[in-house]
């Protein structure tokens, strides 16, 4: 018999809070119904499943016949993805030696202890875990003709390829997983319509083509204003993990809370600390917390 987790506060009971995302989306639910949230799922884009992505086993090849001088790894699950599709492939071996010559440029910590488990010696480590840092580390190298893989995560847009490609790098471009469209537009496009009435208390987002997909869908079913409005009177809040994912929401000057590490624990954290201050803010209310549905 299954024993359900310890609840460790009651900081978001009535808390309705929309999960606009797919990757992982289980593991956040769960730690936020701890703390009492009421969880919807509207995952606003798709993972497609790396093992067998032939563009990726592609890549892979090529980078086994002519293997890179450098690596940039900017996310430890798409590290280790790469390397169970090499796996499924049988080449993982040949892979790992392939590599095993390349400088090592890691973004944050899990990078990092991902390239390690896969048994690559790691040079550099942007401790804040941003492709901006790597960039500005990167502008330091000289990069004229060397052949630089760089794995990218999702969407692949955070700039690497073309500020390697501006230092005279030749770059081979490794997208580990990608996105697809949502699996389910029915549920997004109730969850923008219910934020838009004020009947959400908060959106969380992971990645920023989700975040952009969310705010597209909003914008379709022309409910934007309605939103804006809840966003801006401090009714609804947007938190994204880090500043990439949040990029949408500010091109359009809405509010989004960020943790203080690009991590899914300290968005929780983030989350749950926004409450906290809140309650602690607020005079008491019988009625429970706003658009909230208490028992």
């Amino acid at each position: 018999m299954t024993t359900a987790p310890a609840m460790l506060s009651t900081t978001l009971r009535g808390r309705r809070i929309v999960l606009a995302l797919d990757r992982r989306a289980e593991d956040l639910a769960a730690a936020l119904e701890r703390h009492g949230a009421e969880i919807h799922h509207a995952p606003a884009l798709s993972m497609i499943p790396h093992v067998d992505d032939p563009q990726l086993l592609a890549t892979t090849r090529e980078l086994l016949a002519d293997p890179p001088s450098m690596l940039v790894v900017t996310t430890g699950v798409g590290l280790r993805g790469w390397f169970e599709a090499a796996e499924s492939a049988d080449v993982d071996e040949r892979l790992r030696e392939a590599l095993a010559g390349a400088s090592v440029i890691a973004r944050g910590p899990k990078a990092r202890g991902a390239a390690q488990q896969a048994g690559l010696a790691v040079d550099w480590v942007a401790e804040n875990g941003t492709s901006a840092e790597i960039a500005e580390h990167l502008s330091t190298l000289d990069l004229q003709g060397v052949r630089v893989a760089v794995q990218h995560h999702g969407s692949g847009a955070d700039g690497l390829d073309e500020h390697l490609a501006a230092l005279g790098a030749e770059v081979v471009n490794l997208t580990v997983y990608r996105w697809g469209p949502p699996r389910d537009p029915a549920a997004v496009h109730r969850s923008v319509l219910e934020a838009s009435r004020g009947e959400v208390d908060a959106v969380l987002f992971t990645a920023a083509p989700g975040t952009e997909n969310w705010l597209q869908a909003a914008e379709a079913a022309g409910v934007m204003p309605g939103i804006t409005e809840h966003a801006e009177a401090g009714d609804l809040l947007f938190a994204a993990v880090g500043p990439l994912t949040a990029g949408p929401l500010v091109d359009r000057g809405l509010p989004a809370l960020l943790p203080e590490r690009s991590r899914m624990g300290a968005l929780v954290r983030a989350v749950v600390q926004h409450y906290t201050s809140d309650v602690a803010d607020a005079p008491a209310d019988p009625a429970g917390p706003r658009g909230g549905n208490p028992s």
